[in-house]
């Protein structure tokens, strides 16, 4: 998990704190709207990630109101402070990491059995 968070504060120009959190929402929204095989295999792959989904979970306010979905996701992410701009540079992060974790076909089915996530590929 500290790999990933390095990571994506780095790449994506965000404190590692918000990495963190911002993690476990995008692995908890992939857990709810995504293919549940694929997904939980991504999950397996990351040490920590079980831990990181918890975390984020609680957190809820205006998203929970809205529902599920990627306008939830968006809510929650907006919710760290993140622009659209940081959203996709951590979205675009974390697919480059689950290609080289799951491989190229399995992250491919994640993002295109995903409703909405593909314009985020």
């Amino acid at each position: 998990m500290d790999e990933l968070i390095g990571q994506l504060a780095a790449k994506a120009g965000i404190d590692k704190a918000v990495a963190e959190k911002t993690i476990g929402i995008v692995l908890g929204f992939l857990r709810k709207e995504g293919p549940a095989d694929k997904v939980q295999a991504l999950i397996d792959k990351i040490p920590g990630a079980e831990a990181a989904i918890s975390a984020s979970s609680n957190s809820g306010g205006l998203a929970n109101l809205m529902g599920g979905g990627l306008m939830a996701l968006g809510t929650k992410l907006m919710g760290l402070g993140l622009g659209m701009s940081e959203i996709q540079n951590v979205a675009r992060e974390l697919f480059r990491f689950g290609r080289d974790k799951i491989g190229a076909d399995q992250m491919g089915e994640i993002i295109a059995w995903t409703p909405g996530l593909s314009q985020f590929a």
